[in-house]
């Protein structure tokens, strides 16, 4: 099939979500400035720079109480910080249950049963005993063409490893099973990994 965005699909569900697969997910902590937590999943999510090491994260929608963006962004816009916890298998019902939509006043961290640590750069939460952690500052707010697309650019200042997902000085994917977001309601956990070695020049 071939269709114009602008002219709709006419499928039952939008598949632009579905077709790049898979997406990282960028479990983005922050706090807001009075200093209440927050902590929401993003698929819309990557790494884009090794040096200095760089994040982006894009939000897309509103809600009524974030002032024309979600809580997130809003709280990242009012501190200029935010960490990027890596979601593993073990933590997939957690990350679930902080993507529900609540009240700016409501507690994530509290709603998915899990305990916040202070960051050692920023200020603001990382999810204890996440296999790794990116505390970030941000750079820059990129507002998109759209409702409410917003990307939110990163310098990662600061990285929590798990030591149990070190194997011989490398990250082991095996040791806490990446989750990816395969559009719709559908993941899926990164089981099978090979190596491919570059062709030489």
């Amino acid at each position: 099939m071939f269709y114009r965005p602008e002219d709709g699909h006419g499928l039952p569900h939008n598949p632009f979500n579905a077709i790049v697969t898979p997406r990282p997910i960028g479990w983005i902590s922050s706090q807001e400035a009075d200093g209440r937590f927050n902590l929401a999943p993003y698929s819309f999510f990557n790494a884009v720079a090794y040096v200095p090491p760089q994040v982006m994260f894009a939000s897309t929608g509103e809600k009524p109480d974030a002032d024309g963006t979600k809580d997130s962004v809003a709280n990242i816009r009012d501190t200029g910080v935010f960490c990027v916890n890596v979601v593993g298998e073990a933590m997939l019902t957690a990350m679930n249950e902080s993507s529900a939509t609540m009240p700016r006043d409501a507690d994530e961290f509290q709603r998915a049963g899990l305990t916040p640590v202070a960051c050692d750069t920023v200020a603001c939460p990382r999810v204890a005993d996440a296999p790794a952690a990116l505390e970030c500052r941000l750079t820059q707010m990129v507002t998109l063409p759209g409702v409410a697309n917003i990307v939110v650019f990163g310098e990662v200042t600061g990285v929590h490893i798990r030591d149990d997902i070190l194997k011989d000085g490398r990250i082991d994917p095996a040791a806490y099973v990446p989750i990816a977001r395969l559009g719709y309601m559908d993941y899926t956990a990164v089981r099978e990994i090979f190596t491919l070695p570059r062709p030489e020049s």
